[in-house]
């Protein structure tokens, strides 16, 4: 992870919706830094946010987005409770609470929100390239190497360490036939590069979880 490049997204992305003021650009960035570096974010940490925003950045020479879809990518796992089911909804109340605070055009906030509660799911509307672009780039670990992915379901394991290993398994297994059901990949760039990828992954973890023994 390298810091002073986050920080520098940061900064220009700020700056490119007109906050200019840099010790309230410094503030927030080190408090966001701060809440992604709790205890226990073993995967939804700063490395998972500079791995989407790198991803977005990719896809973005081939779609225009609005600076919506950045700022998201930043708050979308701002709030992160692996016992609670409300997480997407209050990582959109801190974005709205932050964002307003330095004074951002409401409708860029509007879309924020409505791009975050787009991840706790994983949908999107016909044509919602913005959401295409978060949702694509939040999901692009699945198509990763064997290697990154085999240390992806690991960190998520450790995320919910107080589930026992069968109700886990169980759930585990569930979301991920559900991505097997679905195209995984939005944009046509990772459907193409990623998304067999994806698959393999995913299947080589239902084996394993399959053939784990308690």
């Amino acid at each position: 992870m390298n810091i002073n490049k986050l920080f520098n997204n940061w900064q220009q992305l700020l700056n490119s919706v007109r906050v200019s003021d840099e010790v309230r650009i410094q503030h927030t960035f080190a408090e966001i830094v701060e809440i992604y570096s709790c205890t226990g974010r073993y995967y939804h940490n700063l490395e998972h946010i500079e791995q989407v925003l790198n991803k977005i950045q990719l896809l973005q020479k081939n779609i225009i987005s609005s600076p919506a879809v950045q700022l998201a990518a930043w708050f979308h796992d701002v709030i992160y409770d692996s016992q609670a089911k409300n997480n997407e909804e209050k990582s959109a109340e801190y974005a709205r609470e932050l964002l307003t605070s330095l004074n951002i055009c409401h409708v860029i906030i509007n879309d924020v929100c409505r791009l975050i509660l787009n991840t706790k799911y994983h949908q999107a509307e016909l044509n919602d390239f913005d959401s295409y672009l978060l949702l694509d780039a939040d999901l692009s670990i699945l198509g990763s190497s064997p290697e990154e992915y085999i240390n992806y379901r690991q960190a998520i394991r450790q995320e919910y360490i107080w589930v026992p290993d069968d109700e886990y398994i169980a759930a585990r297994r569930k979301i991920l036939d559900n991505f097997l059901q679905r195209r995984i990949f939005f944009t046509d760039e990772l459907f193409n590069n990623l998304e067999l990828m994806a698959r393999k992954n995913i299947q080589t973890e239902i084996i394993f979880l399959e053939n784990f023994n308690f």
